[in-house]
């Protein structure tokens, strides 16, 4: 860990995250404040508005009022010209960027180099050029009806109020799919990010302001309690759409909540994705050993934490995945390491949740390969150790349930259609991967029931293409021009030219 972390650990590292309601960046009623806890060090490293229902209130009162009574949602062209120079802030503060999920997201320097900042920046940029791919205006041929000819045509519109509530793993990232989406939509949005990254939420309402948005198109409501802000932006009426990520327990609960106001949900919820390495992968080895489970600590919800790998070979993976690891052992948890992909976790019950998993595996018989421990040798934070089991069946629970932390589960399987009964095997269906000569491979990828696949490791999620999940990993699709659509209403008009 770096000397200038441990110096400036009992300091205040990052700025106070503050609320933005209706145009200006403020605290939370009566100064209320909480402790903004880094997971490299376990301490705080600043402190954040938490914002009151009253605060709440303001803020949808702004957001509703910015939507019905000026042009926001009128305008594309002069959205996108808003949201173009929005971008340019965010490019020229990618080290406030990258000093913010650092400290608050416990991102190591290869995450902030890939989806925590960088990734996002280009994603963004890619969904607003996915504006003109957007369905705004569509003609249909004339049609004789009731003894004359009309003329027909579907707009799309916004849908209004967008509450958009995002998780601590990948904050910036999903902040940017939630926030561009629905402004290029023209909707009004109140961004509530998790309580344990406030400031990468805050950040958007500030640079929101500088950007020239008017007030109360972009709110920030930042808070300590999980579900306070959450739940009255799900049941009030004047909040049109809720856009959710997070775990699927609590996706089916806002569900249920915003049923009584027929609410549009748009939910992106968690995984258990399997990645298939067949038997005749040219690059066996490679693609067993980059199937470790360290990025960001496993954290996400479309990682591969199922290895999937044909019996015939199953002691070779093995050893194979024993080697890596155990050359991997010295290679992560160093803040200042450029080529360091983990660091902690990103909170105490994070990490004792994660362990109480890893105990579980070994309860249930799993091989545990590598790993298992916390590591309080490698500082104060919330470290554990990158984890691995093998001799791991689909019937176990970590196999079936979402671990969200550096824990991969090795299952054997008999053939191709045993390996696709397994990967399909699972409530979830996010992503996954499937390595192996190319005509197999793709067959493989078509069948199995997820979001999205990666064949031979190419990458498959993009600012520009739609992403999400079937079953229980949600509903709607992120992304490109079907995620801007998620955020429209479809109006057709009929009309008599004479």
């Amino acid at each position: 860990m770096s000397t200038v972390l441990e110096r400036e650990s009992t300091t205040h590292i990052l700025p106070e995250a503050l609320l933005c309601i209706d145009g200006e960046m403020r605290r939370a009623e009566g100064g209320r404040t909480y402790d903004n806890i880094g997971p490299w060090t376990g301490e705080v490293v600043g402190v954040a508005a938490d914002a009151s229902a009253a605060d709440v209130e303001q803020a949808i009162a702004a957001a509703r009022r910015a939507f019905d009574e000026t042009d926001w949602s009128r305008d594309l062209d002069a959205r996108l010209k808003v949201l173009r120079r929005y971008h340019e802030l965010f490019v020229a503060n990618r080290d406030r960027l990258s000093d913010i999920v650092r400290h608050e997201a416990g991102a190591a320097l290869v995450a902030v180099d890939k989806a925590q900042v960088n990734m996002m920046l280009e994603a963004w940029e890619q969904l607003m050029d996915s504006a003109k791919d957007v369905r705004w205006v569509e003609e249909y041929e004339p049609k004789e009806a009731y003894g004359f000819v009309g003329q027909r045509k579907t707009v799309r519109e916004a849908v209004g109020v967008v509450g958009a509530i995002t998780p601590w793993n990948f904050p910036m990232y999903v902040n940017a799919e939630k926030v561009i989406s629905a402004l290029i939509a023209g909707c009004t949005v109140i961004l509530k990010p998790a309580p344990d990254t406030p400031l990468s939420g805050s950040i958007f309402g500030e640079l929101a302001i500088e950007a020239g948005f008017p007030a109360g198109v972009v709110q920030v409501i930042t808070g300590l309690d999980p579900a306070m802000a959450g739940e009255m932006l799900v049941t009030d009426p004047r909040v049109d759409l809720i856009t959710f990520t997070g775990s699927t327990a609590i996706g089916r609960h806002i569900m249920k909540q915003g049923a009584d106001t027929l609410k549009r949900v748009f939910l992106e919820l968690g995984g258990k994705s399997a990645k298939i390495v067949l038997d005749d992968a040219p690059n066996f080895a490679m693609d067993v050993a980059m199937s470790m489970l360290v990025f960001h600590a496993g954290q996400g919800c479309a990682v591969h934490s199922r290895l999937l790998v044909p019996k015939s070979r199953y002691e070779e993976a093995k050893a194979i995945l024993k080697h890596a690891y155990d050359a991997f052992s010295d290679k992560w948890g160093r803040f200042d390491d450029p080529a360091n992909p983990m660091g902690p976790v990103v909170s105490k019950k994070q990490m004792d949740r994660v362990k109480s998993y890893i105990d579980l595996g070994v309860e249930e018989g799993a091989t545990l390969l590598h790993g298992g421990k916390l590591r309080p040798d490698m500082g104060s934070g919330f470290f554990i150790e990158p984890t691995v089991f093998a001799d791991v069946t689909n019937d176990m629970r970590i196999a079936r349930e979402e671990i969200f932390g550096p824990v991969l589960v090795v299952i054997p399987y008999e053939d191709d259609e045993d390996a696709i009964r397994i990967a399909n095997d699972s409530e979830y269906g996010l992503s996954g991967g499937v390595s192996g000569s190319l005509d197999r491979a793709m067959h493989i990828a078509e069948r199995v029931r997820t979001g999205s696949m990666s064949v031979n490791n190419a990458a498959c999620v993009f600012g520009d293409m739609p992403f999400g999940g079937y079953k229980a990993s949600g509903i709607g699709r992120a992304w490109g021009a079907d995620g801007i659509e998620e955020y429209l209403e479809a109006k057709v008009i009929g009309w008599r030219e004479d």
